[in-house]
């Protein structure tokens, strides 16, 4: 098997820390490892496959080195100055920022979804927003068979979306990050308001899904939340679709769609909690009910741990395609 050199930028954060861990758990073949973060974080030692490595200060040199496959976990500002770089110097960049999703010549990828989509990037794929993918992936098989009319998102978003700074508030019942105490408390309030009176995250939310499910007839709209939870967001999904379908139709697509468990027992009071879907890669799925109050309507409850397949392993899934047609390129 070919062996890739690879760079994590932001290795030293929340989200570039864990993609490390994703690598090494899916055990990705790896020839060269470059840990690239800020100069304050720069010197710092992080263990990888029982190997110590020295985070590197990422710099406008930092891609000369023999990459192949570059990982941006640094923020938005961080990605635009240097992902262009990367670019230029031959590198594959996976970013995590959400600067590029909505260009159009960069790919929007959720492997489950459109891997068919890493064909036509010029370089860069971008990854989603942590609550589209856990959303848009059993969207997708439902959207394929009943074909999606609109659909309502109402998010309960843990506040390791936000970073360290979130946890910490948290943790410690500060309110230093966020601009209320999140402590026994929820916000409706992720990232700042737009003049259309919607936030950048549920604006995120709606773009985001048309792109990548390839179908802007969609109507999309979307509540964002904060809530005092670590790890893992929960979304309540309503969809209504175009086509009639049966309940036991439902549960047949998401069942047989890869990365979706169903918990769904309510007799037992089984179904999706944040505590449990904490540390997996797996999208839950239950709650699942006919919405009488409309034709053709669905009401799905859907939680996913946000700094796995929300980001990190949603990211390393995309470096796994990518090693794929580079492979088929030699």
């Amino acid at each position: 098997m070919k062996k890739y050199n690879i760079a994590v930028v932001g290795a030293t954060g929340l989200v570039g820390g864990t993609i490390l861990k994703i690598l090494e758990g899916r055990e990705f073949p790896i020839e060269r490892l470059y840990l690239l973060s800020s100069k304050k974080s720069a010197g710092s030692r992080i263990s990888y496959m029982g190997k110590e490595y020295v985070v590197e200060e990422l710099n406008e040199k930092s891609f000369d080195k023999p990459i192949d496959i570059a990982l941006f976990a640094a923020g938005g500002a961080v990605s635009e100055k240097y992902a262009p770089i990367a670019i230029e110097n031959g590198i594959k960049v996976i970013d995590n920022s959400s600067v590029f999703r909505m260009n159009e010549e960069v790919p929007l990828v959720i492997p489950e979804v459109n891997p068919e989509d890493i064909s036509w990037s010029k370089g860069l794929v971008a990854n989603p927003n942590c609550s589209t993918i856990q959303s848009v992936v059993p969207l997708k098989p439902l959207h394929d068979k009943f074909e999606i009319k609109r659909v309502i998102y109402s998010t309960y978003q843990s506040v390791s979306g936000s970073g360290l700074g979130g946890l910490k508030d948290l943790e410690e019942g500060n309110i230093e990050f966020y601009p209320y105490q999140i402590q026994y408390n929820a916000l409706p309030h992720i990232d700042s308001f737009l003049d259309n009176g919607y936030t950048k995250e549920e604006m995120k939310m709606i773009d985001e899904t048309k792109k990548i499910l390839h179908d802007n007839s969609i109507k999309v709209t979307a509540t964002t939340v904060r809530v005092p939870v670590k790890f893992a967001h929960s979304v309540s999904i309503n969809i209504e679709f175009k086509k009639s379908f049966g309940l036991e139709e439902i549960y047949k697509a998401l069942d047989e769609f890869p990365g979706i468990v169903i918990k769904d027992d309510i007799k037992n009071n089984i179904y999706p909690m944040a505590i449990d879907a904490e540390g997996h890669d797996e999208i839950y799925v239950g709650r699942i009910r006919r919405d009488f109050s409309l034709d053709n309507g669905v009401n799905l409850w859907v939680v996913a741990d946000n700094i796995r397949k929300g980001a990190a392993t949603n990211a390393v899934q995309i470096a796994e395609l990518i090693a794929k047609t580079l492979e088929q390129e030699d």
